[in-house]
């Protein structure tokens, strides 16, 4: 589950083979949920023997799952023994998956849960896939939305990121709209700006999360290497070549980066750039000093009186360690 549709049809096209056998593939791997190779049968015997010696169709697995208020929490079990987690979430419009992309991250946001554990690999493509995959078959029912929000930085695991969008997007793969996933970065711009050139409508977030340099230095280290300014700038080129709106993630840290002022700076710094801001209320945990913020209405209110479209982010699954920045790369 590495390879994408395109892939596969050059695999076959250099083998003398018709193209359309990838297409077959990814119907038994994604329409028909067929994982046995000896099974495809309307691909011959000498094929399928040929797939089997050069392919493996390997699953991670469900390692433990939490429920919680219109959420279920996976711990996922990788081949090699480290863990990640996704988050199933129901929704009025449907259910959406919150998966990750890394076993561990490097971009060490202070307020993070998932930053403690320093980066030990990228996800592969297929573990990706795979989360998605199992969660539909754990909960007998079809996903409609993904974000890739989880543990890691999507942009630092970029070939395969890009990848699993191609595959979950696919008709033939797991059939889901591109305007239904959304992929967040905490702001590397080379990689915004080549995302930009990608022929598929998926949506854009980024993890802002201050108004200043003053304050993203203090909170996030990869400030240090790509600043506030440099960032917008990635971000207006990004909307004037898509068209496409950006999703501003902006967690509400108290007495850190939600006054009335720093409100007031932000949507200063945001005005007229088609953007929408999401205040994301701080998931507390016993391993990190920030507290959730007293003052996000004010916040909202202010960013609203001054032209910039808001939300708060519904809360999700906090009483199961599920919620945005809490969730972790290994077993507790």
């Amino acid at each position: 589950m590495n390879l994408k549709i395109e892939d596969l049809e050059n695999y076959f096209i250099d083998m003398g083979e018709k193209k359309y056998k990838a297409t077959q593939i990814f119907e038994w791997l994604y329409i028909h949920k067929e994982y046995n190779i000896d099974n495809f049968s309307n691909i011959n015997k000498d094929l399928r023997n040929k797939l089997k010696e050069e392919y493996t169709i390997n699953f991670i697995k469900i390692k433990k799952r939490e429920d919680g208020t219109g959420v279920k929490k996976y711990l996922f079990e990788l081949l090699d023994n480290n863990y990640v987690e996704a988050v199933l979430m129901y929704h009025d419009y449907g259910l959406s998956v919150c998966i990750s992309s890394q076993v561990g991250c490097n971009m060490g946001c202070k307020f993070c849960e998932s930053g403690r554990l320093k980066k030990v690999r990228n996800l592969e493509t297929y573990e990706m896939v795979e989360q998605i995959i199992l969660i539909e078959e754990d909960i007998k029912e079809k996903v409609n939305s993904v974000v890739v929000m989880g543990i890691g930085e999507p942009f630092d695991n970029y070939d395969n990121l890009i990848n699993f969008i191609r595959i979950i997007n696919h008709p033939k793969g797991l059939s889901i709209g591109a305007r239904h996933i959304t992929v967040s970065t905490c702001g590397l711009v080379p990689k915004i700006e080549e995302y930009s050139n990608l022929d598929l409508q998926v949506n854009l977030a980024l993890s802002l999360h201050a108004p200043n340099d003053t304050i993203r230095d203090k909170i996030m280290p990869i400030n240090k290497v790509y600043n506030i300014s440099k960032v917008i700038e990635a971000l207006r080129k990004y909307i004037a070549k898509t068209n496409r709106r950006v999703t501003i993630e902006y967690v509400m840290l108290n007495m850190v980066n939600d006054s009335k002022d720093n409100a007031l700076e932000l949507a200063k710094l945001l005005k007229g750039m088609n953007v929408y801001v999401n205040l994301i209320p701080y998931n507390e945990t016993k391993n990190i000093d920030f507290a959730k913020s007293t003052r996000i209405k004010e916040f909202k209110d202010t960013l609203i009186d001054n032209g910039i479209n808001v939300t708060v982010r519904k809360e999700f699954g906090g009483n199961i360690s599920a919620a945005c920045g809490q969730l972790r790369s290994k077993e507790v």
